[in-house]
């Protein structure tokens, strides 16, 4: 057993979801959203060198070393999966691994909204998953790449940096294609599966610009691409990938989206009574007026296409807020926090709620 494995298997004895590890520090584990110490020894640069590179092969600790970040995904054979992802920081080597649950939850395990399985009966079209680093779109993919598995004859290619999920072949044929270890890049692995005939492309990141034409061309050819963007609703998510590229180019772009963007799924976490985390959802789905506001750059107008939707599924995050704060899952002083607009829920707040915060 790899030395590093004690402490993974402590922090998911304890709940926890992430272990941060940082020279000088003791180990900490991120527990219901909180950080907390797992032991009171702090780290030594030589421990965290020996942990690293025990469970890291020479090729990619040599690309660490030279680059200064790295990812990867760890495995404890019959315990779990963690992504895990190495940097250099002030004080030197540090890594951070996330649990990559080793049972994929469902729709039901994850009580995630019924309206996403349209999203999964869709043959074509750019679905985009967005939301803060832990928000949980990795795993909200996962049920949604399951379901489609469970109900659907499909080919799906993912593209990830590293691998989280492993899916076991059900009616879909699932092909895992992971970065630095199966491909050079993003793009390319997208150019080859162009040529392999999938129905669905599931794409980790869409950070660089090359990344994000190749997906958009993707969904204009016919197929089913899901990708995912750290954004917090659906207006940022249109505008971020139209500003992604150069001025001289946005009008092209504008054009090629609002023929295939099939919808956004925009996803918060919460704090959950009495403990644990609740997803709360944005959902964008495919509207006639749609197009039109994404060619002509009136992007605000989407807010108004989400309102007008509620009764096919759309609703906006303060919505969701607020069936959350009524079903008892979140207190009030955590929606307003979240919330956009402050003043939905300013007079469900109990005095002293605000009390300390800025």
């Amino acid at each position: 057993m790899a030395a590093i494995d004690r402490l993974l298997k402590l922090m998911l004895e304890q709940g926890g979801s992430d272990l941060h590890l940082n020279v000088g520090l003791p180990p900490k584990a991120r527990i219901s959203g909180n950080l907390v110490a797992l032991e009171d020894e702090v780290v030594t640069a030589e421990q965290m060198e020996a942990w690293l590179s025990e469970i890291c092969p020479p090729h990619r600790w040599a690309e660490f070393v030279e680059h200064k970040d790295l990812d990867l995904a760890h495995e404890i054979p019959g315990v779990a999966r963690f992504r895990g992802n190495y940097l250099y920081n002030h004080w030197g080597q540090a890594g951070i691994f996330r649990q990559i649950p080793s049972k994929i939850l469902s729709f039901t395990d994850l009580n995630l909204p019924e309206v996403l399985k349209k999203f999964c009966h869709m043959s074509e079209g750019l679905v985009v998953v967005t939301g803060p680093t832990g928000s949980g779109k990795s795993t909200t993919l996962a049920a949604m790449i399951d379901y489609i598995n469970d109900n659907l004859a499909r080919h799906i290619i993912t593209i990830e940096d590293p691998i989280e999920f492993v899916h076991p072949n059900k009616k879909s044929v699932i092909v895992h294609r992971e970065v630095g270890e199966h491909t050079q890049t993003f793009a390319d692995a997208l150019k080859g599966a162009m040529r392999h005939d999938p129905d669905i492309l599931l794409l980790g990141e869409m950070r660089e610009l090359e990344t994000i034409k190749l997906a958009l061309g993707c969904a204009s050819m016919g197929m089913l691409v899901f990708g995912t963007l750290h954004t917090n609703n659906a207006p940022k998510t249109v505008d971020r990938i139209i500003n992604t590229f150069p001025a001289e180019e946005q009008n092209q772009v504008r054009v090629m989206l609002a023929g295939c963007l099939s919808g956004v799924v925009a996803q918060l976490l919460c704090k959950k009574q009495p403990k644990g985390r609740v997803a709360v959802h944005e959902i964008l789905l495919r509207h006639e007026a749609l197009p039109n506001t994404i060619r002509s750059g009136q992007i605000a107008n989407i807010r108004a296409i989400i309102e007008s939707g509620k009764q096919d599924g759309m609703t906006t995050m303060d919505w969701s807020l607020m069936d959350r704060v009524k079903d008892g899952s979140i207190t009030a002083k955590e929606a307003f926090m979240k919330s956009s607009n402050k003043g939905t829920f300013q007079h469900l707040l109990k005095p002293g709620d605000l009390d300390g915060e800025h």
